[in-house]
């Protein structure tokens, strides 16, 4: 199906400073942007701090480097699974059985089926509330685009794998049905799994309904969700191809309801230390500063997948100077847009040239990554995605402390920043989105119309732009958008709103 591109009246296109190998940006304005569907649904669906949330667990970091090498089905490393029995018994939590027998850093339920479920808490702190069902149920769920599947704990999971979490209960809901001969199971790195049935239900979020969303109800679920007591399951808004349902895989929420959104896209605008916002068919232009940079998407593996050209390493006194410092860095490599991953992950060299600025900072096997002196002032890091600048400012990279539960006692802290080696990309995870504003545009590409098709769009939050961002550069350029060319500055600028804005508070 295709998906009608957001009309662009009026952008400018600039190809300043690109390398061979940079992805191909188009800069555009935000008021430019244009309503695609008038009387189209636009929504703000704010976020929810989970009060259930532990902020003093010891071995934060490595757990959720832990839970990205689960989520995505990796191997461990030695020194990361042994870190983790270390973790584990410092904290008196239960280790898998086979934990300490493996050589090959995986989990293998064996001859005594499913292993117990590696404890890394797939716990988050802040969630978004979902209504599923008629009457409507509402439970809190994860928003996370690096997966496809909508699926909640439910009626049908089993007491001993629940824990407080608030349910979806089909036999309550007037417009539930099953869809009879699927079902679904998504398998970790752990070990582990997720499994059930599938129905189709209305689903509503922040007032836009789905009328027959498939709903994935969990008939079994990993111990690392029953351990997330606030969170009743996940939002997947990845692409519809990495859907877990057999034998037919079912559309993401984003998939069926863009053609009612004024504007085909989302947006997310998360925060540090405090609540964020996802937006669903309009851009906020309080949430970023300066025009939006896209780049193509490839959705060949499911992912918000796109091409990153490198880093700047800004000149510091941090250590001894040296010549990487102030200059840019070409480092092409392939990068995921995942809010459901916690962590920055990016190639190994860029992780080393970060931290070799940062005085006693290293890679730890027995923390399980790389850490430093909690005292330490972090430089920024400037990302490239082609001619685009995204700043991060070092504090976003202090992530969790690593040799005690709390920053006040802590010497050594942990990265967030994390070495991506071994995965087949990059994942720019929620230390990313803290610091910029990021724009999921939908579509099928077109290889005649550069305006169709899947589009990631960055802009800088307020605070963390860079000078020469502050402002859109002026030029006559013009630039061809669904056979409608319209010089720079000309045309009526509006950006989109429904009849169905809803702030959830």
């Amino acid at each position: 199906m295709k998906f009608p591109i957001v009309a662009v009246a009026a952008s400018v296109l600039s190809t300043a400073g690109l390398v061979a190998g940079d992805p191909h940006v188009i800069q555009v304005r935000a008021e430019d942007l244009q309503v695609r569907k008038h009387g189209g649904h636009s929504f703000k669906i704010s976020q929810i701090f989970n009060h259930k949330y532990q902020h003093k667990v010891k071995g934060k970091g490595i757990r959720d480097v832990a839970k990205v090498y689960t989520k995505f089905n990796m191997k461990f490393p030695d020194h990361l699974r042994e870190a983790l029995v270390r973790v584990f018994g410092d904290l008196g939590v239960k280790i898998p059985g086979n934990l300490h027998a493996l050589n090959d850093g995986s989990f293998s339920a064996g001859s005594q089926g499913e292993v117990d479920a590696t404890p890394v808490q797939f716990d988050v702190q802040y969630l978004a509330p979902v209504q599923i069902g008629s009457p409507p149920q509402t439970v809190m769920m994860n928003f996370d685009t690096g997966s496809s599947d909508l699926w909640v704990f439910s009626s049908e999971t089993p007491a001993k794998q629940r824990n407080g979490q608030k349910i979806y209960n089909m036999t309550q809901s007037t417009t539930a049905e099953l869809v009879d001969g699927h079902v679904w199971r998504i398998s970790y790195g752990d070990g582990s799994s997720s499994s059930g049935n599938v129905y189709t239900d209305k689903v509503s979020i922040g007032g836009v309904e789905v009328d027959k969303q498939a709903v994935e109800i969990a008939t079994h679920v990993s111990n690392s969700f029953t351990n997330d007591a606030a969170s009743s399951g996940l939002v997947g808004l990845a692409f519809d191809s990495i859907n877990q349902v057999k034998p037919r895989k079912q559309k993401t929420f984003f998939g069926n309801a863009i053609d009612d959104l004024a504007m085909p896209l989302f947006s997310a605008n998360l925060n540090k230390a405090e609540p964020g916002n996802y937006n669903f068919g309009f851009l906020d232009h309080e949430e970023f500063v300066g025009p939006i940079s896209f780049v193509d998407v490839d959705a060949s593996r499911g992912f918000w997948e796109f091409e990153a050209s490198g880093y700047t390493l800004p000149a510091s006194n941090f250590t001894e100077s040296n010549n990487k410092t102030g200059v840019f860095q070409s480092l092409t490599h392939t990068a995921i847009a995942d809010t459901g991953t916690t962590l920055l992950m990016l190639p190994q060299p860029i992780v080393e040239d970060y931290y070799g600025q940062v005085a006693k900072a290293r890679s730890d096997n027995a923390f399980g990554g790389y850490v430093f002196p909690c005292n330490a002032d972090l430089p920024d890091l400037i990302l490239h995605i082609g001619s685009y600048k995204a700043r991060l400012t070092g504090d976003l990279i202090k992530y969790a402390p690593a040799d005690t539960d709390d920053f006040a006692t802590a010497k050594w802290c942990y990265g967030g920043l994390q070495s991506a080696q071994g995965f087949p990309f990059s994942i720019y995870g929620d230390i990313f989105f803290k610091a910029q504003f990021v724009v999921f545009q939908g579509g099928v590409i077109d290889k005649d119309d550069w305006s169709k098709g899947a589009k990631l769009g960055f802009a800088a939050k307020p605070g963390t732009q860079l000078p020469q961002e502050t402002e859109t550069p002026a030029v006559p350029d013009v630039l061809p958008i669904n056979n409608v060319t319209s010089p720079v500055g000309s045309g009526r600028r509006r950006t989109g709103g429904g009849s169905c804005r809803a702030r959830v508070k």
